[in-house]
């Protein structure tokens, strides 16, 4: 409650202050709670994005994110291709920084086995379903031959998932990602499949900006790319140091859980492999990411 206080408070004082973003001044941008975030909210609270005038504008879910881009409120979006993919149909949006790529940390849980799932009449989905959510849900229903018609699909946010009862009465399949997860795991839920086990589907996680701003800003992402490179190497080095910093952003997890859902993830913003520069390549991550 008091993770979902801060935010609410600081969104409102946000768009309550800021009727017009001053491009020649500040560049605001917008970050879900993710675990692959981590550089961004450490880089926010040590006060080094002030420094280089980004504002952080945290919010609670992938698609929230987007709406507040989408409505031309922040230049720059932290999010996964598919928002990307999905943004740049009506936006001008640029990939420049790459930051993780996930490898478990988006999964899918339920309170039925697979078994159970695949005799039962009808299953309650509870998913984004703007985001990457959907299709991480495709992919399991293809994989393992569950009947899409029997679904009922209901579209919350992660932190109104995070909240969801296990009722056992109730065939329930969840669509979420870290640390949204942590609270599930609590409730007895059950993780069935995640990116970890799925070499179908690339999760990647990156800064895109506006097409327009691109130019004059490269500069500055620059040294953006640079200190987030750092805050990297911080949280390999010394976890424990930058968690009293994050822990705020990601629902108050204990140091144990952070240091597990920092498992679920591969940083790739250097010393990428020749195949991965190839998908990234054929997502639309080309000569803009910057080195």
């Amino acid at each position: 409650m008091f993770y979902k206080t801060i935010l609410i408070i600081f969104t409102l004082l946000f768009f309550g202050c800021s009727s017009k973003i001053d491009n020649n001044k500040e560049l605001y941008l917008v970050v879900n709670s993710w675990i692959g975030y981590t550089p961004l909210f450490y880089l926010r609270e040590i006060g080094t994005l002030k420094k280089l005038n980004i504002k952080l504008i945290p919010t609670i879910s992938l698609d929230q994110s987007s709406n507040i881009f989408e409505v031309d409120k922040a230049d720059m979006i932290a999010a996964t291709q598919h928002e990307f993919n999905s943004l740049k149909s009506t936006n001008d949006i640029l990939p420049i920084i790459l930051l993780d790529r996930s490898n478990g940390g988006d999964m899918i849980l339920s309170n039925r086995s697979l078994l159970e799932l695949k005799k039962t009449k009808k299953i309650y989905a509870y998913l984004e379903i703007d985001s990457i959510n959907n299709e991480l849900l495709k992919s399991f229903i293809k994989k393992y031959g569950l009947d899409e018609d029997k679904m009922e699909f209901i579209n919350i946010d992660q932190l109104q998932i995070s909240k969801l009862k296990n009722k056992a009465e109730k065939p329930m399949l969840i669509v979420t990602y870290s640390p949204y997860n942590i609270e599930l795991r609590k409730k007895g839920f059950k993780e069935l499949a995640s990116t970890k086990n799925n070499n179908s589907l690339l999760v990647i996680d990156a800064l895109y900006i506006k097409k327009s701003l691109y130019p004059k800003e490269k500069k500055r992402l620059k040294k953006l790319k640079f200190l987030i490179d750092k805050a990297i190497d911080e949280i390999k080095n010394n976890p424990k140091k930058v968690y009293k910093y994050v822990k705020v952003y990601l629902n108050d997890i204990s140091y144990k859980d952070f240091l597990n859902s920092l498992e679920l993830i591969e940083w790739i913003n250097r010393n990428r492999t020749k195949e991965l520069n190839e998908k990234l390549k054929n997502l639309g991550f080309g000569e803009t990411i910057l080195k």
